[in-house]
């Protein structure tokens, strides 16, 4: 268990995709710090495509990604622990241990699994098994009244996605939304989604919700229908925002 993922935590649920949640998934003081320490807004950029959100990452005003990270204590250290091989391996031994095996094999080399892939590409075959996993984060916020994110399933370059909730105890109600819907095509036709296009709110139903809370994680496998989506929130406060951050483990 480190301080920024408490494993121990971690409840799944495995239908229709594999998906889970860690309260709480970050150490209380570290936490603490997290939220200290949120970037202003004026950093973050407007990212419209999927949604009604803001970010601050490598891609989206990457100067002032980097900034805050050099900066920022706390920042620093979550995005060395973020980029650090001990983090893909805890994140892949406790899904291990919840019966999800990526491939994930410690110590293999570079040079080794490039090679493997080459091979396995001109055969045809397509496995995560032995492949190479990096880890990479964003900031990213969303504005409590009207703010979403569409359906869809995540990039084919991302095998896991994590997020964690970094609201105070007492700025959120269940009232607001916010959660991470769990989503089903109501068209059978659209189940496989394996290239993430965009759906529509009504072409989904709903199967489950995890709830925005604070220190709050949830983790889920990408998958070819791991369609997921948050829903327009309902706050009147134009200045609230849903914050949280965004962590990739992603296949290289």
């Amino acid at each position: 268990m480190s301080t920024f993922f408490i494993g121990d935590n971690l409840r799944f649920r495995y239908e229709p995709f594999p998906i889970g949640q860690m309260v709480p998934m970050v150490d209380a003081a570290a936490y603490a710090e997290m939220l200290a320490n949120w970037p202003k807004r004026e950093l973050f950029e407007y990212v419209p495509r999927l949604g009604n959100k803001y970010s601050l990452s490598e891609k989206c005003h990457p100067e002032q990604f980097a900034a805050v990270i050099r900066d920022t204590p706390i920042w620093s250290r979550f995005d060395s622990w973020v980029r650090s091989d001990a983090f893909v391996t805890e994140v892949m031994q406790t899904l291990a241990a919840h019966h999800i095996d990526l491939g994930y094999r410690e110590g293999v080399s570079k040079a080794r699994q490039t090679m493997k892939n080459v091979l396995a590409t001109l055969r045809g075959r397509s496995s995560h098994r032995g492949a190479r996993f990096a880890g990479a984060w964003e900031f990213q916020m969303m504005p409590a009244a009207g703010g979403h994110i569409l359906p869809h399933t995540d990039t084919p370059s991302k095998i896991v996605t994590m997020t964690l909730a970094v609201i105070d105890e007492n700025e959120w109600t269940p009232a607001i939304g916010g959660g991470i819907d769990i989503n089903r095509p109501k068209d059978p036709r659209f189940a496989y989604n394996q290239l993430n296009r965009q759906a529509g709110f009504e072409d989904m139903e709903v199967l489950d919700t995890f709830e925005f809370l604070p220190n709050s994680g949830v983790i889920f496998i990408k998958t070819f229908n791991s369609w997921h989506s948050v829903r327009p929130m309902q706050s009147t406060d134009p200045e609230l925002m849903r914050r949280n951050l965004i962590i990739n483990i992603k296949s290289i």
